[in-house]
């Protein structure tokens, strides 16, 4: 059995390759994409005739190393789960204070984008009057936090 694993090791890291690539592919994680890169000096490697027991550690420790050494710095630089989306991505925005927001109410602001929110001040003894421009501080629920514009 070990002796027939040896005679077809480079496919089987061929194979663990396009599997590692195919999964990535779909995942976006950069989680096997160090796997793979760790099968390909494994195809030359197990053309010398090292037992297949040695080629699989040999694998696991170079993953294992890519995975430690390598990933933060890759997804630091592509800023893998760093983009804001949807909701997340207004704040900071600027709205229109369209219904005064007062200490024991919620009012309600207009977005750039026409639509109405139900808004509260983000400091909680502050009254805002209609026609205020504000600045969305956070978004929670169908709920926008906003201050003054420049404090």
């Amino acid at each position: 059995m070990l002796i027939y694993l040896s005679d077809i090791s480079p496919w089987i890291w061929v194979g663990v390759l396009i599997v590692c690539c195919i999964i990535e592919a779909f995942t976006l994680g950069l989680t096997t994409i160090w796997a793979a890169i760790a099968a390909v000096p494994l195809i030359f490697i197990s053309r010398t005739g090292l037992p297949f027991q040695w080629q699989f550690l040999i694998f696991v420790v170079l993953t294992l190393l890519l995975v430690v050494f390598t990933r933060p710095f890759a997804v630091k630089k592509l800023k893998i789960g760093e983009e804001k989306t949807n909701v997340d991505s207004m704040v900071g925005e600027e709205v229109l204070v369209t219904k005064t927001i007062s200490k024991f109410t919620k009012g309600e602001a207009r977005a750039k984008n026409g639509v109405i929110w139900s808004a509260a001040s983000e400091t909680q003894d502050v009254e805002i009057p209609e026609g205020t421009v504000c600045t969305i501080t956070a978004v929670k629920g169908n709920t926008i936090f906003i201050n003054k514009k420049g404090e």
